[in-house]
């Protein structure tokens, strides 16, 4: 039996077509996921749904006492209402009634306040409060949820959390999740991936995340240019090639079609034949044809993303000894040491609020340790996406953000002009000037991408980059970063994204425990790890800033460089300058190598220049090992 359909329906955006006259039903128990490009409309056709829009055209019919309940993608608002109260929410009326009953029963001593009370008490029997509560309990005990906690003390995700549990809490026929597991940590979408095997009714989720849609759809619905197609199966690479399939079809009927069209086209132009009235039919006929071709939503283009490479790192990038950090009675790292050189692909894994991000910006040197040191190496040009995305300005336009006064964007050897490279992220020129504010998430996490690979970088940083992207830019990010010939640092909840673009992991174990792991998130898994959630104690930049005045003197480094005799400190301090040299001399002597023609020339000549290669390989790692050992001296002082 359907609980929705869609009889005829179009919705237009101005001059975009989002929907055109689109037939489509949910049935009980559907399992759907629908996917399609950034701004195509699968918020919209949510909106939709909920009523909260209506269309242009065409008819939605809800089956007889349908309710239908939302997991919206934007942050519920952190204010004060408590998390047991909002949960309740999603019964309405049964939550308010619960809500008073208990705020009544702490103040209760009137026979006024007992009469209350016995009211709401008979009617949150009437309809199975009771049993409600247990619901919620239950819920929020497998959401690892503070019911006592105010919104305002959690952070996006578990706030986010906290409106799962009240769509599920609702009990709907139809459960509408638009990025479900964005701000979510593996374990709670493991967890989510469980609840909607079990759930009752129909559910239709939009997602990028390729491993929970394998997991959780038993169909993919393909919004396309206003158009819906439903591909039976689930399976990433299958539905890839369905798809690239019936675009292959249609571009086969196009091209019939136009060529049909040129021929007419040629006819009309005969002139008097054509006029001849029994050939009017067949003039209507090529008008039809014109309306046709005008009407037709052509393909966007895939987005191109291109990175400035910066010259090559120092061999080292990075140096932790035994540093330290944490707030109050909450460890988030605790005496961990790590060497991460160039070239390195290290993932941060962990649940939300261990603190992955706090020692993203202890490596970035935006915050001190408490105890212990981090050294940078040399020559570093760092990139850094922040999945707040603090470096944008939501009131200024997108060109703004992206040129910081600049016409031209110098990239991969070349110059764009600006609105050319905003042109590869999929903005037109018209949108570019669109202010931040009134983007979608996934257009703004563009945004932040095209502004990020605006500079060259070196090292690149990624907090969390996938939230919000469709699944074709992602793809084309995986593809430049499994390209690109820096040190990547990345944190993500998405496995297939792990697996794909790093080579190690960094795993917060809880109580400060980091572990090193070789290989992406499957390896790890299949080696049976897992990680443990447990309450968010909302790690902030409020409580970093609180600890870092906390941390004792002996972390700077000035204390122990007394240590070193004169000779040796002078010595250390014009390594870094020798090290640059010398990478110099390699990157130059390299390049000789490199010509097309150099093994074509005189053998001795090759022969020479090979040596000389090793010989300052040879020097420069000889060097950055006498800089690591007077360094280690330092720190033993």
């Amino acid at each position: 039996m359907a609980v929705v359909i869609l009889d005829g329906v179009s919705l237009h955006y101005g001059e975009q077509v989002l929907l055109e006259n689109v037939n489509f039903s949910i049935q009980e128990k559907d399992r759907l996921c629908l996917v399609g490009r950034n701004g195509a409309g699968k918020s919209s056709l949510f909106k939709l749904l909920l009523k909260q829009n209506l269309p242009d055209g065409g008819v939605i019919r809800v089956s007889d006492g349908c309710r239908i309940a939302e997991l919206p993608q934007t942050l519920p608002a952190a204010d004060d209402r408590l998390v047991m109260d909002v949960v309740l929410s999603g019964k309405e009326q049964v939550g308010k009634w619960l809500h008073e009953y208990h705020e009544l029963s702490l103040i209760a001593q009137t026979d006024a306040h007992m009469n209350k009370l016995e009211r709401l008490q008979n009617d949150i029997e009437a309809q199975d409060g009771w049993v409600l509560q247990q619901k919620a309990d239950a819920i929020i005990e497998k959401l690892n949820l503070p019911a006592d906690k105010t919104m305002a003390e959690l952070s996006g995700g578990w706030r986010r959390r906290v409106m799962l549990a009240r769509a599920l809490l609702s009990e709907p026929d139809l459960l509408l999740l638009d990025e479900p597991t964005n701000h979510l940590d593996i374990p709670a979408i493991e967890w989510l991936e469980g609840q909607l095997a079990d759930f009752p009714g129909a559910v239709l989720f939009i997602t990028h995340d390729r491993a929970f849609m394998e997991r959780v759809a038993k169909q993919v619905i393909d919004l396309d240019r206003g158009s819906i197609y439903r591909y039976n199966g689930s399976d990433y690479e299958g539905l890839n090639a369905w798809r690239e399939k019936r675009l292959e079809d249609e571009e086969k009927e196009n091209a019939l079609f136009d060529k049909r069209l040129v021929q007419e086209e040629k006819w009309i132009r005969q002139g008097v034949k054509a006029r001849r009235t029994r050939n009017e039919g067949r003039v209507r006929a090529l008008k039809a044809m014109r309306n046709e071709r005008t009407a037709r939503v052509d393909r966007q283009g895939n987005a191109s993303f291109s990175m400035d490479a910066a010259d090559k790192s120092g061999k080292l990038v990075l140096e932790a000894k035994g540093i330290s950090f944490g707030f109050e009675d909450k460890k988030i790292v605790d005496n961990f040491s790590a060497v991460i050189q160039r070239g390195d692909r290290i993932g941060l894994l962990g649940v939300n609020g261990c603190g992955k991000s706090t020692l993203l910006r202890m490596f970035l040197d935006q915050l001190k340790p408490q105890s212990g040191s981090i050294r940078q190496g040399t020559k570093m040009e760092v990139a850094y996406f922040d999945q707040l995305r603090g470096d944008l300005d939501m009131e200024k336009t997108i060109v703004d953000n992206i040129s910081e006064g600049r016409d031209f964007i110098d990239i991969a050897g070349g110059s764009k002009h600006v609105l050319s490279y905003l042109g590869d992220f999929l903005f037109s020129p018209a949108r570019a000037r669109t202010p931040l504010k009134a983007l979608s998430g996934g257009e703004a996490s563009r945004v932040m991408l095209a502004k990020l690979f605006s500079k060259p970088s070196n090292v690149l940083v990624l907090d969390e980059p996938t939230n919000d992207l469709d699944v074709e830019t992602l793809e084309m990010l995986e593809n430049l970063l499994m390209d690109y010939q820096g040190t990547l640092l990345v944190v993500s909840h998405d496995r297939s994204f792990l697996d794909n673009v790093v080579t190690s992991l960094l795993e917060f174990e809880g109580n400060g425990v980091v572990s090193e792991h070789v290989g992406g998130y499957s390896d790890w898994y299949a080696r049976g790890h897992r990680l443990k959630d447990g309450e968010d104690d909302v790690v902030d930049r409020e409580q970093e800033k609180t600890a870092e005045a906390k941390a004792p003197p002996s972390s700077e480094p000035n204390k122990s460089a007394k240590k070193l005799s004169y000779k040796l400190q002078r010595e250390l301090d014009g390594l870094p300058g020798e090290i640059e040299k010398l990478e110099t001399a390699l990157e130059s002597v390299q390049s000789l190598v490199a010509a097309a023609d150099f093994y074509s020339q005189d053998n001795d000549y090759v022969t020479e220049t090979l040596a000389r290669v090793e010989e300052v390989r040879a020097n420069l790692d000889a060097t950055e090992e006498r800089w690591l050992e007077l360094e280690a001296m330092l720190d033993e002082g």
